[in-house]
């Protein structure tokens, strides 16, 4: 039975890591509006922020694989080249949970590229196999398709997700949501799975992720993408605290959503929401906006996680390619395993 002693757990990101996995940007029509070279630099500068804490495993295609050691400048990163089609890791690489004993696994979730949204695939696929052999990490296969950005855990039993993604047809069309949320609970090791309604209006690629409006910040505390009067999310931000109140879980409301405008007009949102959890720091993605809205994410975000430092990166470039911080990076938990 879940939650049993020994059962395998997905720790809440915010418990010790051994080290960060990130991957080198490879495919070049992702990054619509900015290019590649600046996606690799934003890269390269989320990679030394989170080595200054712990140590990075930076996958890249064999064919950038020098790219990647020569932009990177932090000593504790291990470049790997492993055929890749692009850094979204969050999404393609494993999602690991502990054991009895200390013990390391890691699940390799089907990925199809968000319903077939980008091809070819293939290499994103498998790349989750190959970074677990390079690391000699037990892979658990799993034929439901899940991608990392569309669960946050709290590591005490409580799962967040979107209807928007989980339940898209794209994702699992022979699934219900009782199945979905019992392949949930018997591989990370939760005990209950709380639905929210969809994601960002903004998010176009992934169907609602939950990682740009909701993550943990404690056990059964929630902070929560709220949007002001007059955005096109305010609807779907009260749905989601509506739910989150009435699952008795704790809120903490962020109100601050911060957006870019691509050439041909379409409107990304920058979620301060898409932060990652690493050892002693908070990597926030910022907009890079006049006045003080960063700032005050910044300081707001910092009063959920007191003992850590908090690092702002200008995350537009990410969001015009479809993502932020969270999604490029995954955690490995310190288990004495790796």
């Amino acid at each position: 039975m879940t939650g049993e002693p020994g059962s395998p757990r997905m720790p809440a990101e915010w418990e010790p890591h051994a080290l960060t996995l990130v991957a080198w940007p490879q495919r070049e029509a992702a990054w619509r509006g900015v290019g590649i070279e600046q996606a690799r630099d934003c890269h390269a500068e989320v990679v030394d922020a989170i080595a200054a804490f712990e140590s990075v495993l930076l996958v890249a295609d064999p064919s950038q694989a020098d790219d990647a050691r020569a932009r990177v400048t932090a000593r504790n990163v291990e470049v790997v080249p492993i055929p890749i089609d692009d850094s979204w890791l969050r999404d393609s690489g494993p999602i690991f949970v502990t054991g009895e004993g200390g013990s390391l696994a890691g699940i390799d979730f089907g990925f199809n590229a968000w319903g077939e949204a980008f091809t070819p695939y293939d290499d994103d696929a498998a790349v989750a196999a190959r970074i677990l052999s390079h690391l000699g990490v037990e892979r658990i296969d799993s034929e439901m398709i899940l991608e990392g950005g569309s669960i946050a855990v709290d590591g005490a039993g409580e799962l967040v997700t979107t209807e928007q993604c989980l339940l898209a047809r794209t994702r699992n069309p022979n699934m219900d949501r009782g199945g979905i949320e019992a392949d949930l609970r018997d591989r990370l090791g939760v005990q209950r799975v709380t639905w929210l309604g969809g994601g960002l209006v903004e998010d176009a690629d992934t169907d609602g992720h939950v990682d740009n409006i909701a993550a943990f910040s404690a056990p059964g505390k929630v902070v929560l993408q709220m949007a002001p009067a007059g955005d096109p999310n305010l609807d779907i931000c009260l749905d989601n605290l509506e739910r989150l109140e009435a699952a008795g879980l704790e809120v903490e409301e962020l109100d601050l959503l911060p957006k870019v405008t691509r050439e041909d007009g379409t409107v990304v949102a920058v979620s301060y929401m898409n932060f990652y959890v690493a050892n002693g720091v908070v990597v926030v993605p910022i907009g890079g906006m006049d006045g003080d809205m960063d700032e005050e994410a910044l300081g707001r975000i910092s009063r959920q996680f007191p003992n850590r430092e908090v690092v702002g990166i200008d995350g537009r470039v990410l969001a015009l390619g479809g993502g932020g911080i969270h999604c490029i990076t995954q955690q490995v938990p310190a288990t004495g395993s790796v």
